[in-house]
């Protein structure tokens, strides 16, 4: 009975790898992560680059006739030289003649030309409430002798009048001036002809002594003369023109030839002039330019100022002219003198059209017309202006594509403009006749956007004004719209590619109840599907809790399976197509394929976690899925493919649990891995001997590795070299020599000294390795008797002087490492390592 007991003792002090129901130190439990479970890594779906720069690219779900065009025509005439205001109060109906006004002086040569009346219906439509008042004020026949008119200034009036309704703030003398030419024009109507000429000649005298203490007439008519002398508004005056006198009334403003006109005739007008009369492209991008500097400097940007329909007239002829040099020039004046209606979306037009050819980037860098165009999307009110802004943000769309302007627009706030300009059309509802041109615009938004997290600065900034939630409030109004659900797909696939992102999206726990309403609802769109995938792939690589949120959501294991079929139908159909007779190989990956390379990450990052882990391995969909893959397709074919369903089968063996199908599947599995271990493909043979790993755990795969031979290839792998190969390759010897009737084949292929060799190589920098070569050598030398001599005499020396320098502390543990990575070995040095080496050369010097 005593060798009984000695010969069960003996056997109970063998090393083999621990179940994993045995009760693990941490060290143990570390030790197990790095031979069987594991996260994949893979690359991020690939956005190949549009060949030319418009809306919507390519691979759009939009149909053409449902989106804004990204090519048009654009000319002088698509602008408006009048800008829409606001329609007057009070509508007046046309007067069935055009009434003529003269004022007679003291002599016949100072006359008032008749003036063209301003009073046909449309041009009533257009004038200010203040305007409208006089005009119904003089439909009763009161006059308003408020101010008075200069006869000289009458005709140059009338003709600007004609030109710019409404649409220049105009000084108060002009305002006054078109008011009594109004009022005298209703008050003409009621006049007798012999009467017109006496009453004209009294009252505007009188009033305009009244307003302005000019006793005679012929002050006015020296006035006249003088401003007579102008012969267009382009003219560049030969010298300042007099100061008109003082006007002071309660009602109206001091009327003086401001510092502003001033500026404007001495600085502005000639350039204007020159505008009008140069024909070189290059002339004209260089007044263009100066121009831009005298505006900027007199302040008129963005002001209501004299003559600011001339400028824009001026500049909207010179929008024919074909030098996108010159339109970017002429765009930035027009934009700085904050243009509204539609001249505000035919200048962003012209934008766009000159920042589709990437050649102008240089150009939109140089002229710094980013500026307005974030300006615009700041300040304008979007849904006021939802076509301008699907231009002004294509047109910033296609800056962000250049990697030098994509700095500078982050550097400018760019991404807290596009998040304030996102959340203003989250709030759009469905039933708003806006909400689907505003997905059109969103488009563009997150493209925007999708270049932009690529820098670490943007990044940041979404994080810091939570722009994730936005993100996920936009795809839970816009589901039904694929473009904007791929585009907000392509911005959290690189967000989750970064640890700080990831993190603060694995927080979202809305997130992965949408990510899998995505994949239901658009399981045929390949693109977006990809991408969701890899991001769930990146949420549960690294995070408990965000495995254990997604797998509790009803049916995502089943979704997945749903996708795991549908798209591996797919692959098998693309794979072979038939041409003339025969068969010929489609580009590999295909995009089913891609699918199902980061479909089947997710399952293997799942599986890390104990509960899900048991879960997945006895799910028998799961795992013939798996097994599919491995019978039909080789590693040279789909190497990604291959690997990554072998690495979630070793994940899904590491569980001994009732039911588990891996177990049940056991030798099978086990000939599938044979062809693999015969390849030429490391990682593909290092993914084989993992799951041989925890296999070879039962008799009946070490008898299969016995009878077929497998063991020898695992001895031949210790002299790979290579650290992760030597340390799968050696568990699985270990577990081999368990058995006692195994424990010889260490004799073949010079397997003990192949070990030894790779605890002189390695073991100083992986003590894990150390102890599992000790651990094998024990098993092995367990099979001899105290009498016999289990190692040769070379082997003994060599081994017995490696484990008297590892078991000496200073000289084990390297000193000049870190104190972390100092810390790491010395632990696994010290409870792994030290205990089996000090028992295995106890027992070689016995």
């Amino acid at each position: 009975m005593q060798p009984s007991k000695n010969k069960k003792a003996d056997y109970l002090e063998t090393f083999c790898r621990p179940s994993s129901a045995v009760q693990k130190t941490s060290a143990e439990i570390i030790n197990e992560a790095r031979n069987t479970l594991r996260t994949l890594r893979t690359q991020r779906p690939f956005t190949p680059r549009e060949e030319q720069r418009k809306l919507f690219g390519s691979g759009s779900s939009r149909a053409p006739e449902n989106r804004p065009p990204s090519t048009f025509s654009l000319h002088a005439s698509s602008f408006e030289s009048i800008e829409s205001r606001p329609v007057s109060c009070a509508r007046l109906s046309p007067l069935d003649h055009k009434p003529k006004l003269l004022l007679s002086s003291t002599s016949e040569e100072h006359h008032i030309s008749p003036v063209k009346s301003p009073l046909d219906s449309e041009k009533i439509r257009k004038v200010s409430n203040a305007r409208a008042l006089l005009f119904r004020s003089a439909s009763y026949g009161n006059l308003l002798p408020d101010k008075a008119i200069l006869p000289t200034e009458s005709k140059r009036q009338s003709s600007e009048e004609e030109t710019a309704a409404g649409d220049i703030s105009r000084s108060s003398h002009e305002s006054f001036s078109q008011k009594l030419i109004v009022d005298l024009s209703f008050k003409d109507e009621c006049l007798s002809l012999s009467s017109k000429e006496h009453y004209s000649k009294i009252t505007g005298e009188k009033v305009y002594h009244k307003m302005t203490g000019i006793s005679t007439s012929s002050q006015l008519n020296s006035q006249s003369d003088q401003v007579n002398k102008e012969e267009s508004p382009l003219a560049c005056p030969n010298k300042t023109e007099q100061a008109r006198p003082a006007v002071k009334s309660e009602n109206y403003p001091e009327v003086l030839e401001t510092e502003e006109e001033n500026y404007w005739n001495m600085n502005v007008l000639p350039i204007l002039h020159e505008l009008e009369t140069e024909d070189n492209v290059e002339n004209l991008c260089h007044a263009c330019t100066i121009l831009y500097q005298v505006l900027e400097e007199g302040d008129m940007f963005g002001k209501r100022f004299k003559g600011r329909t001339l400028l824009l007239k001026t500049l909207y002829k010179l929008v024919d002219i074909p030098s996108d040099t010159l339109g970017l020039k002429l765009a930035k004046i027009i934009l700085g003198v904050k243009v509204n209606g539609k001249n505000l979306v035919n200048v962003c037009k012209l934008v766009f059209k000159i920042s589709r050819n990437d050649k102008n980037d240089t150009l939109i860098q140089n002229d710094n017309i980013l500026d307005s165009l974030l300006e615009i999307l700041r300040v304008e009110d979007v849904q006021a202006n939802i076509e301008a802004f699907l231009y002004c943000m294509g047109a910033v769309k296609f800056i962000s594509g250049n990697k030098r302007l994509i700095n500078e627009m982050s550097s400018k706030g760019s991404v807290e403009i596009l998040l304030q300009l996102m959340r203003h059309i989250n709030e759009i509802n469905e039933s708003d006749p806006l909400f689907s041109s505003s997905g059109h615009l969103l488009v563009q938004l997150t493209a925007t956007l999708r270049n932009l997290v690529d820098l670490s600065q943007s990044r940041c900034k979404l994080l810091e004004y939570g722009a994730i939630l936005d993100l996920c409030l936009m795809l839970e109004k816009r589901m039904n719209d694929k473009d904007i659900c791929t585009n907000v797909a392509r911005i959290f696939s690189k967000l989750s590619s970064f640890n700080d992102c990831c993190t603060a999206l694995a927080d979202c726990s809305r997130c992965y109840i949408l990510f899998l309403a995505l994949l239901n609802k658009h399981a045929k769109k390949q693109d977006l599907v990809v991408r969701i995938i890899f991001i769930l792939g990146n949420l549960t690589a690294k995070n408990n809790q965000a495995r254990e949120q997604f797998f509790e959501i009803q049916d995502s294991i089943n979704t997945l399976i749903m996708l795991f079929q549908s798209h591996w139908e797919i692959d098998c159909n693309s794979k072979l197509l038939k041409d003339d007779g025969e068969f010929k190989n489609l580009k590999h990956p295909s995009e089913a394929e891609d699918v199902l390379i980061k479909l089947i990450r997710v399952i293997a990052n799942l599986s890390i976690h104990p509960t899900i882990g048991v879960s997945l391995a006895t799910n028998h969909q799961i795992v013939a899925l798996l097994i599919t893959v491995l019978e039909y397709k080789s590693v040279g074919e789909s190497e990604e493919l291959v690997i990554n369903t072998t690495a979630t089968i070793n994940n899904l063996s590491f569980y001994h649990v009732k039911n588990s199908i891996i177990q049940e599947k056991k030798l099978y599995i086990a000939e599938l891995l044979l062809k693999l271990l015969l390849s030429s493909n490391m990682d593909g043979i290092l993914e084989a001997i993992r799951v041989f790993g925890n296999l070879s755990q039962y008799r009946e795969v070490c008898d299969f590795i016995i009878q077929r031979q497998v063991y020898k290839f695992m001895i031949a792998l210790l002299d790979a070299k290579h650290q992760d190969v030597c340390f799968s390759a050696c568990g699985v010897l270990l577990n081999l020599t368990v058995d006692k009737t195994r424990r010889i084949i260490l004799n073949e292929e010079g397997g003990i000294k192949k070990l030894i060799d790779c605890l002189r190589d390695f073991g100083p920098t992986d003590w894990q390795l150390a102890c599992l070569i000790c651990k094998t050598l024990w098993n092995y030398s367990e099979s001899f008797s105290i009498a016999e001599t289990c190692f040769e005499e070379d082997d003994s020396n060599a081994l017995l002087d490696l484990l008297a320098s590892f078991l000496d502390e200073e000289m084990a543990l390297d000193y000049s490492l870190d104190s972390d990575l100092r810390i790491y070995h010395k632990i696994y040095w010290e409870t792994e390592f030290k205990p089996v080496a000090q028992k295995l050369l106890q027992k070689i010097q016995s």
